[in-house]
C-alpha cells in the first residue's frame, strides 16, 4: 500500500490542472509544467486531485507514489516556487552574476563561468565578514536541484576544514586532523 500515493492533492486558488491521456499540465502564476505518466489513473474532483492505480503489480505500485509526488511538487512549484541556497566556505571564494551568467572564484587558476537556465532566477549575496551565498529560485523543483548540484560539484565540502560549496544549513561531517 502506497501511503504517499493515496494522499489527495489540494489544488490552490489560481492553479489549473489539465489531465490528458498520457500527460498532466499544471499552470499557475509562476509558470507552466508538464509531466508524462503511465499505469495510473488521475481524477480531479472539485479542489482535489487523486492518483489511483488499476492493479497491484509491482511496477504499477512503484509508479503510484512517484507520480503523486511529482504532481504535488508541480502544484507547489507553480503556486509558491522552490529556493535553494548555496554557501561558499573558504578564503577568497567569491560569487557574482551578470544576468544568467554565474562567475565563481573557487581557488582554481581560473574563474568558473556557468550559464544558468532561463527558468532559474539567480541571486548572489556578498556581505562583509560573511560567506558568499548563491540563491537559486524557480518553479521547477528538479531543475533547481540539478543546477544546485552542478554548482556544488565544482568544489564539494572537504571534511577537515569544511571548505567548499555547501547548502545553507547542511552539516558537514568533520574529521580530526593530524595529531602530533
Amino acid at each position: 500500500m502506497s501511503r504517499i500515493g493515496n494522499d489527495p492533492i489540494t489544488i490552490p486558488e489560481g492553479v489549473t490542472i489539465e489531465v490528458q491521456p498520457t500527460q498532466v499540465v499544471v499552470k499557475g502564476k509562476l509558470g507552466e509544467l508538464t509531466q508524462e505518466y503511465s499505469d495510473v489513473e488521475i481524477k480531479i474532483e472539485e479542489n482535489t486531485l487523486t492518483v489511483s492505480r488499476p492493479s497491484d503489480k509491482k511496477s504499477v505500485k512503484s509508479k503510484h507514489g512517484l507520480y503523486r509526488a511529482l504532481i504535488a511538487n508541480m502544484v507547489e512549484g507553480v503556486s509558491h516556487g522552490f529556493t535553494k541556497e548555496l554557501e561558499l566556505v573558504g578564503v577568497g571564494y567569491r560569487a557574482s552574476n551578470q544576468g544568467q551568467k554565474l562567475d565563481l572564484a573557487l581557488g582554481f587558476s581560473h574563474n568558473i563561468l556557468l550559464d544558468i537556465a532561463p527558468e532559474v532566477k539567480i541571486e548572489t549575496i556578498s556581505e562583509k565578514g560573511k560567506n558568499p551565498i548563491v540563491k537559486l529560485t524557480s518553479h521547477d523543483k528538479q531543475l533547481v536541484g540539478f543546477v544546485a548540484a552542478k554548482i556544488r560539484s565544482f568544489r564539494k565540502p572537504e571534511p577537515y576544514k569544511g571548505k567548499g560549496i555547501k547548502f545553507v544549513g547542511e552539516q558537514i561531517r568533520r574529521k580530526a586532523g593530524k595529531s602530533a
